[in-house]
């Protein structure tokens, strides 16, 4: 696919055998490679054949956090906080193509198709990072409960602009799609809400109050079959269970400050990362029952499966690492150091996380 809307992506002297040479599929070779975001500055590269870093990519911005990748792996997509845009990036070059606008505080990211959906926060109160550039002022207290709500940026990568914006609670954070494609689900810490939307118009459909069950909730996912929906309450040390027309089903305790939430690939499992506990918890995930807690590092909110879903990375923001962890065995087999306070990762070829899908 051609982003013909960007321009300058494809410069007229840019040779075949250069394209060859960097494309997503080379990037990709044998079991891919995974993209993380410092807060610190820039994104690393692991190569998944070797557990090993393989680069940066400078965005041009600070303080990226949340990422997303297009389905053929061509375009990689940061939200740069401080300096309220995103960065689209070339994974071929490894080059930053455009910075488009998008307001306060963007944060979470994910790309449906040709489009990325990017939640901001017009009233948040959270700081530029400290003077020494490695941890940025008020990370994990900008509530903004009495301010304006957060919005969700439509950005349509093909035309390389916002093309329109969808209003949601205070304090957006966890994005997701409905098993059809239809529906926007979102959570919003600073009211205790879930919200759902019409994905077109944005209309809201639904809210659900999560007070009865615990306050801030932050990640989300839906099931592999599209049957049942999961959130984090991080202020309630519990995961809520939603049906398919997300109604509260039950709450399931965790360990302190839950956040990051996924399924593995096959929906047998579910994977919550809970930062204060500095636990990985594994629950089955049609009893709930769980399984195993996996002793982690500090401030560990985001992690995926690698494409062959036999290993997990762990991004450890307040630990420098990326931990690598045997999906199988369930233990920790070794620990990729990384000075910048690692946020967020995703892979290509894409596989289940926090914070995308396959």
């Amino acid at each position: 696919m051609r982003y013909t809307g960007i321009v300058g992506l494809w410069p007229a002297s840019f040779s075949l055998a250069v394209l060859v040479m960097f494309t997503p599929a080379t990037e990709a070779a044998e079991k891919g490679v995974a993209y993380v975001t410092n807060q610190g500055g820039g994104v690393s590269i692991v190569d998944l054949s070797s557990m090993k870093p393989r680069g940066t990519i400078d965005v041009g911005a600070r303080s990226p956090r949340g990422l997303g990748i297009t389905p053929d792996g061509k375009l990689l997509i940061t939200a740069n906080r401080d300096d309220g845009n995103i960065a689209v990036i070339d994974t071929a070059t490894r080059k930053v193509v455009q910075h488009i606008p998008i307001g306060k505080n963007p944060e979470f990211v994910r790309v449906l198709g040709d489009k990325a959906y990017i939640s901001y926060e017009p009233s948040s109160t959270g700081g530029p990072p400290s003077k020494s550039g490695t941890e940025p002022a008020g990370e994990e207290d900008d509530d903004d409960e009495a301010g304006e709500p957060a919005r969700i940026s439509v950005v349509d990568l093909k035309l390389g602009k916002v093309v329109r914006e969808i209003v949601s609670g205070p304090e957006t954070e966890g994005i997701e799609f409905s098993h059809d494609g239809k529906k926007l689900i979102v959570t919003n810490e600073a009211d205790n809400t879930i919200t759902v939307h019409d994905l077109n118009t944005g209309k809201l459909l639904k809210t659900i109050d999560t007070h009865k069950y615990g306050d801030r909730p932050r990640g989300i996912k839906i099931a592999p079959d599209g049957q049942s929906y999961v959130a984090t309450l991080e202020y309630g040390n519990k995961f809520l269970v939603m049906d398919s027309n997300l109604d509260p089903v039950k709450a399931v305790e965790t360990g302190a400050s839950p956040y990051g939430i996924s399924f593995d690939k096959s929906g047998r499992r579910l994977l919550i990362a809970a930062s204060k506990a500095q636990r990985l918890q594994v629950f089955d995930a049609r009893s709930y029952q769980k399984i195993k807690d996996i002793p982690v590092g500090k401030r560990c909110w985001h992690f995926t499966f690698t494409p062959d879903d036999r290993q997990i990375l762990l991004a450890c923001g307040k630990s420098d690492e990326i931990l690598v962890i045997d999906a199988e065995k369930l233990q920790v087999t070794d620990s990729l150091k990384d000075k910048r306070m690692p946020w967020g990762i995703v892979t290509y070829p894409k596989a289940a996380g926090s914070l995308d899908t396959p």
